[in-house]
């Protein structure tokens, strides 16, 4: 549905021009569209001017050269409030954008590990998939087997319990060890989101 926010006018040599702006609104009506006969009226300073009819809002909406825009279609009468709508959507916009900042993104981070890897290089492995889940991130282990190293699954599970044993304080097992193909994989998460 097509909503009107403003008309302009543009003084060109001793003509005057209106431009009429139209956009789309889905979230709030506005002006002419709000179809309650009466409204409880909140003006651009945030105070309550009560019970009004919509012709009347309208009118000191008009004069104030501002929007009436429902802000709370359910409630009865709907609310309705006296302001500028494109700074209005301009605001909420800004506030969307900082909570989208605000939220922590999680990714599956993967840590490789091979039927001979040394217990030193382990324990790297292991620190580091710790520092991954300190950061919220849930972690893939992966165990690859190369040739005929996947005869030995046995070791391969030994060697994913043996590192799932250095982490265990700080992981939580969301998918358990499991033979996939020619590789080993288990899902971690953090512990705290246990």
């Amino acid at each position: 549905m097509c909503r009107s926010l403003r008309i302009w006018g543009l003084q060109v040599g001793s003509q005057i021009l209106f431009l009429h702006i139209n956009f789309i609104s889905k979230t709030h009506r506005l002006n002419n569209h709000i179809k309650s006969p009466t409204v409880r009226l909140i003006d651009e300073n945030d105070e309550q001017l009560g019970e009004v009819s919509t012709e009347e809002a309208l009118r000191m909406a008009q004069d104030r050269e501002l929007d009436l825009v429902e802000v709370a279609p359910l409630a009865r009468p709907p609310v309705c409030k006296i302001l500028d709508y494109g700074k209005f959507i301009y605001r909420q916009n800004k506030i969307e954008q900082k909570h989208k900042r605000m939220q922590k993104k999680t990714e599956m981070k993967t840590i490789r590990l091979s039927l001979r890897i040394d217990d030193h290089d382990l324990d790297i492995k292991a620190k580091r998939t710790r520092e991954f889940l300190d950061e919220g991130n849930s972690v893939k282990v992966s165990l690859m087997f190369k040739g005929r190293e996947s005869a030995h699954e046995n070791l391969g599970m030994q060697k994913v319990q043996l590192f799932l044993e250095k982490v265990k304080d700080a992981a939580a097992i969301e998918a358990p060890p499991k033979k996939q193909g020619n590789s080993i994989n288990m899902v971690l998460i953090p512990s705290k989101q246990q």
